[in-house]
Formats: C-alpha cells, sequence, structure tokens
C-alpha cells in the first residue's frame, strides 16, 4: 500500500465520529410551525363538527317531540304511554356496566334471579334505566330505520318522557339458554318466561305489557316492571287503574 494511502486512511481514523456523517437534515422552526398549526386546525374542526352534530341531533328530536305533544290525550297518555320522569341518578345503581336500575329494584332482581337459577332458570337482564336522550334516540332512530310513522312506534317503543325504563323500575329479562328470544315475542317459549309468569309477582315484578293491554301498546313478555315499594307503586297507578277500569268494563 502506498504511502499516501495510509496517511489518508489513519487521517480518517483521527476524525471525530460527530464529523464522519453528514448531520440528517432535520425540519425548520418554520415547517414545524406550520405542521404544529394545521393539526391543531384539524383537531378543533373534527371536535367543532361532533359537537355540531350532537346539538343538531339534539334540536331535531326537540322539535319532533313538540309536534308528538300535541298528541297528548286528555288523559295525559301519548300514543297509549303515560308519562314518567327520569329518575335522579341518586336512586340509580350499577347492576354491571352499562345498565342501571333504581336501588329498590335492584335488591328485588337479586333475589329473583338467585331463586331462578336455584330452579335451574338462568335470567338475563337485557335494559334497564335509560335516560330521556337515550330514549329519545332508540325512538326516533328506529322509527326512521324503519319507516315508521309516530303511531306505529310507539305500539313497541315509547317516546322519551313516556318510558317506564325512565324510572329504573322496569327490566327487560331473556333467557341465557335461549337467547336468540331476547326481545322478541317467542320469549313467551322459553323456560324463563314460564317461571316468571308462576313467580315473578313473589318479589314484586308485573308484567307491563300483557296480550290485549289497555294501553294499545304490543304484547312484550320481556318486559316488567318492579312495584315492590310505596314510591314504585305510586309510579305506576295511573297504568294500574287504566288496566282496572278495562277488566271491570269487560265484566260487565
Amino acid at each position: 500500500m502506498r504511502r499516501e494511502e495510509r496517511s489518508q486512511i489513519n487521517n480518517v481514523g483521527e476524525i471525530p465520529l460527530a464529523r464522519r456523517f453528514k448531520p440528517v437534515r432535520g425540519l425548520s422552526s418554520t415547517r414545524f410551525r406550520y405542521l404544529l398549526v394545521a393539526l391543531v386546525f384539524v383537531t378543533l374542526t373534527s371536535v367543532f363538527i361532533t359537537i355540531r352534530s350532537k346539538s343538531l341531533q339534539k334540536l331535531s328530536i326537540s322539535v319532533r317531540q313538540n309536534q308528538l305533544n300535541s298528541l297528548i290525550s286528555e288523559d295525559g297518555l301519548l300514543l297509549g304511554h303515560f308519562p314518567y320522569a327520569e329518575a335522579p341518578k341518586s336512586d340509580l345503581i350499577s347492576v354491571y356496566p352499562g345498565l342501571e336500575v333504581h336501588y329498590d329494584t335492584f335488591e328485588a332482581l337479586k333475589k329473583m334471579r338467585a331463586a331462578a337459577a336455584a330452579d335451574g332458570i338462568s335470567l338475563v337482564f337485557l335494559s334497564g334505566f335509560r335516560s330521556l336522550d337515550l330514549q329519545g334516540q332508540i325512538f326516533y332512530e328506529n322509527k326512521s330505520i324503519r319507516n315508521q310513522i309516530a303511531i306505529e312506534r310507539a305500539k313497541v317503543s315509547a317516546p322519551p318522557g313516556y318510558s317506564e325504563h325512565s324510572t329504573g323500575y322496569a327490566i327487560d329479562l331473556g333467557d341465557g339458554t335461549m337467547r336468540g328470544t331476547d326481545f322478541e315475542v317467542t320469549f313467551e317459549d322459553t323456560p324463563a318466561f314460564k317461571w316468571l309468569k308462576k313467580y315473578a309477582a313473589k318479589y314484586h315484578f308485573v308484567l307491563s305489557f300483557p296480550k290485549g293491554n289497555s294501553q294499545g301498546v304490543s304484547y312484550e313478555p320481556w318486559h316488567w316492571r318492579f312495584e315492590g315499594t310505596v314510591d314504585a307503586l305510586r309510579e305506576f297507578e295511573p297504568a294500574n287503574n287504566r288496566q282496572r277500569m278495562e277488566r271491570n268494563s269487560r265484566s260487565y
């Protein structure tokens, strides 16, 4: 190897490591600021669109609710449903994530499910408390999807402010061994429903909408309400009075 080549190699070894490679060119402060501003703009725009969408949805529900209010009958019913206030948060207890009920209902539910399990019956809790907002979404969105008018939809779902679920006393039940019957009339053919018909009253649960009910609501074998306290009885007194009057009128 020639002396000049050896000299070049030795010189390379003497160059500090940080100077042997060209530094990677980074973002300039100006470009970084532009990217940061763009990111903030996109984020704020997304938040604004989300908030505006929810606001418009609530406004739309409010407008449609005002239109429905013109259909309230003299006895206070709206399309066959009695009015119910939304239970305060302090009256609710979580059964499991996503399902809450009134704390009075909770104790009775636990006892009833334990008794059913002892008889080999698997009771499933499907739906409990619903806020007015959630009930509004269920009523109006499903009505739109199914292309139903309000009167048709009200036979299977209460308008917001007229659902027993808002009280925290109502519970939708299913059979753990026949989940295909959830929210279906065929639930009446399950072991769970047959057990409920026989024993639910012992735990102060009543079928809200039996066949041919006086409110004109579709038969819902899965929908039960708790009437085991003075407050619960008072809540459902108008509905119970109407059913009694209907039965009395049929007996004459």
